[in-house]
């Protein structure tokens, strides 16, 4: 009772832990996984694909896709050659009406963790979008930022272009804050303004402009760039309404 804030109608925690906490009291999840997932489903989205996220990345992401028509994301970020991935380079260019299966240990679990919940896909990218039709529950609203995973024990590392994605959506909205809401908003509004520069110059940054993928970052940065609310209707993340 201690860590679920149910006093506040807006919460926040991190990863699977905190979403654990916030769920029973929760009357819509956001999902802020921004370097890499959330951002993906909202370009994917917003042109009008459908998104089924997967936890897994062996051959049982391959047999789900064909169970559901569905074309399958590279479980990395390649995709020279055509195709999509992780990566929301790969993605900006996706056709309507497209089936994607996206893989992700952080986005996708977080996504297929939430129950009969209402769940939506935040970024920076729709922060303002989403607050729009978030602010419909009033109360209950749960902000989590998936953060990232140390490689070696796989144990959480809070991510700061998540803690700024969830404050940016948090800034967005009206109602009491819990003291971890608060804090991300108050972070956000303090660094709106070098959200480029922040997102390069952090670790997940620096390895994806490393690796190649500075448009990426770049994408992901984009502050209310997309008018696009992906949520999760089933098995799927599509465009809601606003």
């Amino acid at each position: 009772m201690y860590y679920d804030q149910s006093a506040f109608d807006i919460r926040c925690e991190w990863g699977a832990e905190g979403l654990s906490a916030l769920l029973p009291g929760s009357r819509t999840v956001v999902i802020v996984d921004v370097l890499s997932f959330s951002t993906s489903v909202d370009i994917a989205v917003g042109n009008g694909a459908i998104v089924y996220p997967c936890r897994t990345r062996d051959h049982t992401a391959a047999d789900y896709a064909r169970s559901r028509h569905a074309l399958l994301a590279n479980t990395t970020r390649e995709f020279e050659g055509g195709g999509y991935s992780l990566s929301p380079s790969s993605l900006v260019d996706i056709p309507a009406g497209t089936a994607l299966v996206l893989p992700s240990f952080n986005g996708s679990t977080l996504s297929l963790s939430t129950g009969d919940v209402p769940t939506f896909a935040g970024s920076l990218r729709n922060a303002s979008a989403l607050a729009g039709v978030l602010q419909h529950y009033e109360t209950g609203i749960s902000i989590i930022p998936a953060g990232e995973r140390w490689k070696e024990q796989q144990t959480l590392r809070p991510a700061i272009e998540d803690l700024l994605g969830a404050g940016a959506i948090i800034h967005a909205l009206k109602g009491t804050r819990s003291p971890e809401a608060e804090t991300a908003a108050a972070v956000f509004g303090a660094c709106r303004d070098n959200l480029t520069s922040l997102l390069q110059a952090s670790g997940s940054g620096k390895e994806l402009i490393g690796r190649g993928y500075e448009e990426d970052v770049r994408l992901a940065a984009a502050l209310d760039a997309s008018s696009s609310v992906p949520v999760l209707k089933g098995e799927a993340y599509q465009r809601q309404p606003v």
